[in-house]
């Protein structure tokens, strides 16, 4: 029997969210779930709600030699029982392609991304458009597969919130004080902060706690009710924090470093008013789920990696290519876009 269509992606948050154009529109050309190999704590609560996943399997390294990393053997196990089918592999590194074949998988089951699914008439696209390109193409070997598909009704992100999450949002909502409009920022992601501290104010997503508190008053001037929460990862907490203090320790900013699971912070973008984040991954999952959008650009193009979802997104930045940094991009213009959505 053929094996549900697998697709190899080990990815960061954004890259996974991503993913799902993938994952759906392979679900509805083999008429089956589809199963996923990745990596990283945020895969599984990204993706384990995704009506169009089979089987998750999880890796914690690519890189450990093969005797050390028992994730890499379970992988290689499951590989082999569960048969051929068509592969994606959508990650691009030697060490993966070795795991695959350790798994028993043939090359002529394997798909993988082309130069044509990166670039259209001379122009870069987009990582969910590269995905919609080679998820229409086939293995070298024939399996069941509708062509009829409008692979284009595919093309953006979604990402599934439980109605338990929804409810666990309430009451935690109900206890920070959380009424009115809530606007969410995300400052930083994991490569500007590292231990808690600015890894660097050169590098290319840095913008200052001044213009972040800058931002905050545009905001408190229009909306004077609204709640500013800054978002991130537990380690960028006095990062954070620094913007508390730049914005004169307002009651109506939280620094939510610490109280952010995934599920919650789903839950959370998808009622908020608004987002202003760098280019990171929780800007991927705000336009997945329609949350307005304004997203700061340093040396990562936009033409690339702009988030796409069914709201309003406007990106700022990224002029200059690899020498642009969020830093450049003035306050107003960010005020002036957000004032926009």
């Amino acid at each position: 029997m053929t094996a549900p269509p697998l697709v190899v992606r080990c990815g960061a948050f954004g890259d996974v969210v991503m993913l799902t154009t993938m994952i759906r529109l392979l679900a509805a050309r083999y008429g089956s779930p589809v199963d996923v190999v990745g990596s990283g704590g945020w895969t599984p609560p990204l993706l384990e709600n995704e009506p169009a996943l089979g089987h998750l399997q999880m890796l914690t390294s690519r890189n450990t030699p093969y005797p050390f990393c028992p994730s890499q053997w379970a992988l290689v196990r499951w590989l082999r029982l569960r048969g051929r089918g068509p592969v994606y592999l959508c990650d691009t590194t030697p060490k993966m392609r070795i795991l695959l074949r350790r798994g028993g998988v043939a090359d002529e089951d394997i798909v993988e991304r082309l130069p044509s699914d990166d670039e259209r008439d001379g122009m870069t696209r987009l990582w969910p458009d590269r995905w919609v390109s080679m998820g229409q193409r086939d293995p070298a070997r024939a399996y069941p597969v509708r062509h009829d598909i409008d692979a284009q009704a595919y093309r953006l992100p979604k990402l599934t919130i439980t109605d338990q999450a929804r409810h666990e949002l309430a009451p935690w909502r109900a206890t920070h004080g959380l009424q009115g409009p809530l606007v969410l920022f995300q400052p930083g992601n994991k490569r500007t902060h590292k231990r808690g501290d600015i890894a660097t104010r050169q590098h290319p997503k840095f913008w200052s706690p001044a213009n972040w508190a800058a931002v905050a008053q545009a905001v408190w001037r229009k909306h004077p009710r609204a709640q500013i929460l800054l978002c991130g990862s537990p380690m960028e907490y006095p990062v954070l924090e620094d913007i508390r203090t730049a914005s004169g320790n307002d009651p109506r900013m939280h620094n939510l470093a610490r109280e952010l699971p995934i599920p919650r912070l789903l839950a959370l973008i998808e009622q908020a008013h608004s987002l202003v984040s760098v280019d990171t991954g929780p800007a991927h999952a705000a336009a997945a789920l329609g949350c307005p959008l304004v997203v700061l650009f340093g040396a990562a193009s936009p033409q690339k990696w702009r988030p796409l979802g069914p709201g309003t997104i406007i990106p700022l930045g990224g002029e200059k290519g690899e020498q642009s940094r969020v830093g450049d991009i003035p306050v107003a213009a960010v005020v002036a876009a957000w004032e926009g959505l």
